[in-house]
């Protein structure tokens, strides 16, 4: 009589709320880093500083999270998860209170350096934990339900940050998003479980990851994926304003739509990273880089056409962080939070490269001309994932292939 073979056990309740718990920080993390972008006039008014300086608040916020990302997992090396999850919840909560209480220009900046190293930190432990915390086979759907955040903090800080800031003042709004910052401590304190770490991860772990088989084709992809896809919504407001023609209803409309498909996106991504790693990984991209051709084609064809391709974008877009977060919990699970670093660090210096290649070409050949450049860069992602790319663990792919089984 044969042994049954072991079915995959599911993870219990208490793991879940610890993964809700994650992606409260999420939430909280993203408000505060885009808040100053809805709330720039009167933070410049009130701090006596020009909009381009008040500006700097996020680019600073961005830089820092690049260096935390990449640094994180050397540092806190032989500390606790539990430990520096909760720190980096602390992290924020001061962040948002110097912010709210800055009496000029330094010590806004310095808020948002707090919040750059926590943010960082945040994001590169953030696929290892998620690991830690539910089973193999769960993992994408919970790294859809933890990026969830994302779209919702996005609209939160865009709409409600402005709307809000009008009404009570910028200062009430930061404080605000302290008080969320402290409800996300507790509900981390109270459900996240002790982690000690698995194993010394020095500095030059992050070279040896590196340099492991098919792991530059994947940066640059993500730098391709994510560059292209910047590059595109730096200047969408200028295309549905020059190009489809659209008053501030309608403009807002398309944006709350785009918001909310990019929302259903990140849910739907779980479903469909259970089925193909590799057909997300080449899908989402495909289906942006042709919308970044059609739009530069057919744009101000039909206001509801373009709003309806912005939408799909939207929706694509919303399955790429998750689909680019389990890919490396698949081809580096020993080493899962440098690389969760590593994409941290691509993601962050994709986002500053977006906006710099949508602003030299939008000088050169206007939103059109943006549109067709980051088609073209999410369509060579796409291409290198089809190119090199890989989907498994290196001894996976040479087990398989002694197997004569086709690994992908």
């Amino acid at each position: 009589m044969s042994t049954p073979l072991p079915t995959a056990q599911p993870a219990p309740p208490s793991r879940w709320f610890a993964v809700l718990a994650l992606t409260l920080g999420v939430f909280s993390l993203v408000m505060a880093e885009f808040l100053p972008a809805s709330l720039l006039t009167p933070m410049a008014d009130s701090l006596a500083i020009s909009e381009g300086q008040a500006g700097q608040a996020v680019t600073v916020t961005a830089v820092v999270a690049l260096l935390s990302g990449l640094l994180v997992t050397a540092v806190t090396q032989r500390l606790d998860r539990r430990h520096v999850l909760l720190a980096f919840s602390l992290l924020m909560i001061a962040a948002n209170l110097v912010v709210a209480f800055a009496p000029g220009l330094a010590w806004l900046l310095l808020g948002r350096v707090l919040l750059g190293i926590a943010l960082g930190g945040f994001w590169a432990l953030s696929a290892a934990t998620v690991m830690r915390l539910v089973p193999e086979h769960d993992v994408p759907r919970a790294l859809s339900l933890l990026f969830a955040g994302v779209p919702i903090a996005t609209i939160s800080a865009a709409a409600l940050g402005s709307y809000l800031g009008d009404l009570f003042g910028w200062r009430n709004v930061f404080l605000l998003a302290t008080a969320i910052s402290v409800a996300t401590l507790i509900f981390q304190y109270v459900t996240l479980p002790r982690m000690t770490p698995e194993r010394p991860t020095p500095l030059g772990t992050l070279v040896s990851v590196m340099k492991r088989p098919g792991m530059m084709v994947g940066i640059v992809a993500i730098l391709l994926v994510f560059c292209g896809h910047f590059a595109f919504f730096t200047y969408v407001r200028p295309f549905l304003e020059g190009v489809s023609h659209m008053g501030i209803n309608a403009l807002s409309s398309t944006l709350l739509a785009f918001g909310v498909a990019n929302f259903v996106g990140t849910l739907a991504a779980g479903y469909l990273l259970e089925r193909s790693l590799r057909l997300t990984l080449l899908l989402m991209p495909l289906v942006m880089g042709s919308l970044g051709w059609l739009l530069a084609t057919l744009g101000g064809f039909s206001m509801g056409t373009d709003a309806l391709m912005v939408a799909l974008w939207g929706f694509a877009f919303g399955a790429v962080p998750v689909a680019w977060s389990t890919w490396i919990t698949r081809v580096v699970p020993d080493e899962a939070e440098s690389g969760g670093g590593l994409i941290v660090a691509s993601i962050q210096l994709a986002i500053a490269l977006g906006a710099a290649v949508g602003g030299v070409v939008f000088g050169i050949g206007g939103v059109l001309a943006v549109c067709a450049t980051a088609g073209t860069l999410l369509l060579a992602g796409a291409a290198l994932v089809v190119a090199g790319v890989k989907t498994r663990p290196v001894a996976a792919a040479v087990e398989c292939s002694a197997q004569g089984s086709a690994c992908g």
